[in-house]
């Protein structure tokens, strides 16, 4: 499987084989157009039709396939959909973050610097898996202190399509260099400084250029 194994920890049959289909639609090993079967997935993952099901109704549910009755048609993701995908990133992460605004846990900050220590660590040991792991648990920390139950619904309805572009975006990062793997850390690192600071022009000031910035990353990545 291409998708890292270490993320699956706890996760269901039908979860896994969703994860590793939605890394090969995302990535373009499987293309826009191409028609699977129930049979043919179960038998490339050695599993019974049913987790194979699970796995189908999830990613047609986030758009990557079409189920017809001839088949299941992949539908993939284009860059105007991974760019709207970003956008909704943009907005819970700006409300969120203008939310905590004045009243920022310090134990929250501490987290943060913890997990951008980590991200450190694996640039340094060119572990990309592990950096998109950390990334991804870096914005995830900040949206679950807001403690928003709605915010965090709609979290959680884009955040396996987040986690496989992120995975994506990261490995093109360090083909790029170390210069460019401390730009992403140090542009954490000023979300960091942002929140810590209280001020809300500030903190919104921040997310904008940490998206307009990942925006450049993104196109870098997906556009063909």
């Amino acid at each position: 499987m291409l998708f890292p194994s270490s993320w699956l920890q706890g996760a269901s049959r039908g979860e896994a084989i969703a994860c590793e289909l939605r890394l090969r639609i995302i990535s373009g090993t499987l293309r826009p157009g191409e028609i699977l079967s129930e049979n043919r997935i179960a038998a490339d993952f050695d599993s019974s039709r049913s987790p194979v099901r699970e796995a189908l109704r999830t990613l047609s549910n986030e758009g990557l396939i079409r189920l017809e009755r001839m088949g299941v048609v992949v539908l993939g993701l284009k860059i105007k959909d991974v760019e709207e995908l970003y956008d909704v990133r943009f907005l819970i992460e700006s409300f969120v973050q203008q939310r905590l605004a004045g009243s920022v846990p310090a134990q929250l900050i501490t987290q943060l610097r913890n997990i951008l220590d980590k991200m450190e660590l694996a640039g340094r040991h060119q572990d990309a898996v592990e950096f998109a792991y950390q990334d991804l648990t870096f914005h995830e920390t900040i949206i679950e202190a807001a403690e928003h139950s709605r915010i965090s619904h709609l979290w959680r309805s884009i955040r396996y399509v987040v986690m496989t572009v992120m995975l994506l975006t990261t490995r093109r990062v360090f083909v790029q260099g170390d210069p460019k793997v401390s730009a992403v850390i140090h542009k954490h690192r000023l979300l960091i400084e942002a929140l810590e600071s209280g001020d809300k022009t500030s903190i919104q000031a921040g997310v904008r250029t940490y998206f307009q910035d990942s925006g450049k990353t993104l196109h870098e990545s997906f556009d063909s």
